[in-house]
């Protein structure tokens, strides 16, 4: 595996395997990576010739209060997990790669409506900062795919519509949410969990599907949504959010609507804010 930092190496690695008429799948991330990140390396891999990962800690998705400063920078231990699956290239640029006239003189890319609800409503300008570096990444790393995990799906939204804005040649993979044995989403914000925050997180899970079985039985989704932010909080959780929309928009469907939902669900336990949901298929186990 090939680690650079800098535009020009990058570029010239991509266009050397294009003349050869390889297809280029592109992973980006924050890095601290688990084994949730792998399994999108896994898809790309089974999807292009050559696989870029992107490492970098983005300085404008993080609000004031927020935790920049702390995220984990676990660089060297990123890169032996990536060479040992085989990703071909690790871009890891510095901010100056990135935002040359620095992160608070940057060019902004605000998605409309699908960045002002749910996450959007509690992160006021995080996905201005998302839609900006994928935007950045993508016009250097020039992929023909890229992997996005559905566990941020609001996000993986916002990437779609920014493709489609555009007109980036790029297809953008779905990859499905990787969980423990106990249904916990895999997030380098568990890490940050205690012992007894740990046991409860998979109620985040359990809720999503109990938000699930409540809808498919005809319940009103008002009522769906209150009772599920009740239960997180007689577990032990703050709830930002617990809400049923539509997957495509995330607008909200009428009583009745049953095809194309989603349940979504962003809520601090102790001081970590954790997200998950579940995509509706109303088959029953």
């Amino acid at each position: 595996m090939r680690t650079v930092s800098d535009a020009q190496s990058l570029r010239a690695a991509v266009r050397a395997w294009k003349q050869e008429g390889k297809i280029v799948g592109f992973v980006p991330t924050l890095g601290n990576l688990h084994a949730g990140h792998y399994s999108l390396l896994d898809i790309a891999r089974k999807r292009a010739d050559r696989v870029v990962v992107s490492v970098f800690v983005n300085p404008t998705q993080f609000a004031a209060g927020e935790d920049f400063e702390k995220y984990p920078r676990t660089l060297e231990q990123d890169s032996a997990g990536l060479a040992e699956r085989e990703c071909d290239l690790l871009f890891a640029p510095e901010v100056e790669t990135i935002y040359p006239f620095g992160a608070e003189n940057s060019i902004r890319i605000h998605v409309p409506r699908i960045t002002e609800t749910l996450e959007g409503a509690h992160r006021p300008g995080h996905f201005d900062g998302v839609a900006t570096v994928v935007a950045k990444l993508f016009a250097l790393v020039a992929p023909d795919l890229a992997v996005f995990g559905q566990k941020d799906w609001q996000q993986l939204l916002v990437v779609k519509r920014l493709v489609r804005e555009l007109a980036f040649p790029i297809e953008i993979i779905a990859a499905p949410t990787v969980r423990e044995e106990n249904g916990l989403a895999l997030s380098s914000r568990n890490q940050y969990l205690n012992e007894s925050e740990r046991a409860l997180a998979p109620q985040i899970h359990a809720t999503l599907q109990w938000m699930r079985e409540a809808i498919l039985d005809g319940h009103p989704r008002e009522a769906v949504e209150t009772a599920a932010a009740h239960r997180l909080e007689r577990a032990g959780f703050a709830p930002d959010h617990a809400a049923v929309r539509r997957a495509e928009d995330l607008s909200i469907p009428p009583d009745g609507e049953r095809e194309g939902l989603i349940a979504l669900i962003a809520a601090k336990l102790g001081s970590t804010r954790l997200i998950d949901n579940l995509v509706f298929d109303f088959d029953r186990p």
